[in-house]
């Protein structure tokens, strides 16, 4: 028998590339990884589903490397010193993004790519369940599980279908989506976050004429896209377009925008309106997209992604109307993005905590390498104490839930925010313990 091809992931534990091992296996790749979590010890779920799933782990010590191997996968955040990088260029192998595999994947069907600054991995989700739901089947790479996908076993980033559709997330944060050529996109809207807005635009515009076939431009034409008639309660929204009235369990204004978008994709494929609406009905939501954890003591826990202003302020008018205070805790995601937001994160919050809330910051979520780290997590907490936020420093999990534990009251909302750092959604976890244990004042 031919042996099979086989491939070696840096950072494979990461949401991106644990699709893409994923998305190898499937197509009949021998599929190794390493990621420093591993070699940590680090008892990530993830690690075990993927394990589960046919990904051999080995060290990042560059032995996953072999003279057979057809190529390294890496994605932006892996430097050029990585062990696994060394090694690959020593022996000639080639070294490839994660954008190029997933192009490489996605281009044997009729793809469809999603990006945008806000939304995507969402809109990307909602597509997929829609699809699925409709019966087309299809391929889904998403940069986030779908809750109603993931299990103890199976991440729910991707799914493998049999049909003549792939649905992919497109990633603008580093560019890579211009190694994507699709039949059909949605670009759901920019704003400034990994580039300034004018860069983010031009990137946009470059990606946008790539498209083959049809695009859905939320971007240059929000209002042709708009739900109409949005209601938001605690349990979910509901809206109406194309002629439906759409009832989702998901909060949030912008869980309505993005559906909107997701269903006017699927009707162009050929999907009834009606179709789409029931199907939406049972979309549960994306893994920390305003995840609600649970509640104790009268206390709501969520956990959210949320890392640039625009998404910090969508979680936040979404939680508004529905809790008495909200204690939000939010951990910077890198140096950069902190540098350089700092200004438009302090008025994000500014503009949505009132008295009475409180705002917490963990240190910056540190990778490792070469980033300059002049900036600390200190530095926005005396910019929003200036700006008169009841804003405080915690220096590890153990500093946040005794500070919530004490200070959270019954009819207030714990929201957890913040990207890259894979321990977030257990301190959320952590919290609502904490506050199931102890009840609250």
């Amino acid at each position: 028998m031919p042996t099979r091809p086989h491939c070696h992931l840096v950072g494979v534990a990461g949401v991106g590339m644990s699709a893409i091992a994923q998305a190898l296996l499937d197509v009949g790749y021998e599929v190794t990884g390493s990621d420093r979590d591993f070699d940590a010890g680090r008892a990530l779920l993830v690690i075990d589903q993927l394990s589960r799933s046919g990904v051999c782990f080995v060290p990042q010590d560059g032995s996953g490397i072999r003279a057979d191997t057809e190529a390294l996968v890496v994605s932006t955040a892996i430097e050029h010193d990585n062990a696994d990088v060394k090694s690959a260029h020593e022996q000639g192998v080639p070294t490839r993004h994660r954008s190029e595999m997933l192009w490489m994947l996605a281009r044997r069907r009729r793809c469809l790519a999603i990006t945008g600054t806000s939304g995507k991995s969402t809109v990307t989700g909602m597509v997929g369940h829609i699809l699925t739901e409709t019966g087309h089947d299809p391929m889904v790479v998403n940069g986030a599980p779908l809750l109603n996908w993931k299990t103890d076993t199976h991440v729910g980033n991707f799914r493998a279908g049999q049909g003549a559709i792939s649905v992919i997330e497109a990633d603008e944060s580093d560019r890579s989506l211009l190694h994507f050529f699709p039949e059909r996109a949605v670009i759901t809207n920019a704003s400034a976050d990994h580039f300034d807005l004018p860069a983010t635009e031009a990137l946009f515009a470059t990606f946008a004429a790539q498209v083959k076939r049809d695009l859905v431009d939320a971007w240059r034409e929000p209002e042709t896209f708009c739900p109409q008639t949005v209601e938001c309660t605690a349990e979910g929204v509901s809206f109406s377009y194309a002629g439906q009235r759409v009832r989702m369990p998901v909060m949030g204004e912008h869980n309505a925008s993005n559906a909107a978008l997701a269903m006017e994709a699927c009707l162009r494929i050929g999907v009834s309106a009606s179709d789409a609406a029931q199907a939406l009905a049972g979309f549960r939501g994306i893994h920390r997209r305003l995840e609600r954890v649970g509640h104790a003591s009268g206390v709501a826990v969520f956990d959210d992604y949320s890392h640039n202003p625009a998404k910090i302020s969508a979680a936040c008018l979404a939680l508004r109307p529905h809790y008495a205070r909200l204690h939000v805790v939010w951990r910077p995601h890198g140096y950069g993005p902190l540098r350089n937001m700092l200004d438009e994160l302090v008025t994000a919050f500014g503009v949505h905590l009132r008295g009475g809330d409180h705002l917490h910051a963990l240190p910056v979520y540190d990778v490792g390498g070469t980033a300059d780290r002049s900036v600390s997590h200190l530095d926005f907490i005396a910019a929003s104490t200036a700006a008169g936020l009841d804003a405080r420093a915690c220096e590890d999990y153990a500093d946040v839930c005794d500070a919530l534990a004490g200070w959270a009251s019954a009819g207030d909302a714990i929201l957890v925010m913040g990207a890259r750092d894979p321990f977030l959604p257990d301190l959320a976890r952590q919290l609502l313990a904490r506050i199931a244990a102890e009840g609250v004042g």
